[in-house]
């Protein structure tokens, strides 16, 4: 059974950094493209950034150069580092999964950024 558990989320103040992991139960290259997506407070959930199988990754314009996606295949985990943080990047942070057929989330971790 396929599992995301979301970590690494917490309060920060604008500027700092944190970095969020999604430790996955089986093997992360079985996976066509692992993501990271964000829901504000009221909104709704958007992509963030994102690596595919091969390796390449894509950002929205709203991290790009302050966000970094990364994995380790060892430990079947995917990254995802945030710098410069911004009120806006408040809300809750989810992985996303998907292979040729199914589509998996995890539960989420919550990451506030104080003014």
């Amino acid at each position: 059974q396929v599992q995301l558990v979301e970590s690494g989320g917490g309060l920060v103040q604008t500027g700092g950094s944190l970095r969020l992991s999604c430790a996955v139960s089986v093997n992360i290259f079985e996976f066509n493209t692992i993501g990271w997506y964000h829901q504000a407070p009221g909104k709704e959930r958007e992509h963030v950034a994102s690596v595919n199988v091969g390796g390449r990754t894509d950002y929205e314009d709203s991290v790009q150069g302050r966000f970094r996606i990364f994995r380790n295949g060892a430990v079947n985990t995917v990254y995802l580092q945030m710098n410069s943080l911004k009120p806006e990047d408040t809300g809750t942070y989810y992985c996303r999964a998907n292979d040729l057929s199914m589509v998996y989330w995890g539960q989420g971790t919550q990451v506030t950024v104080s003014s």
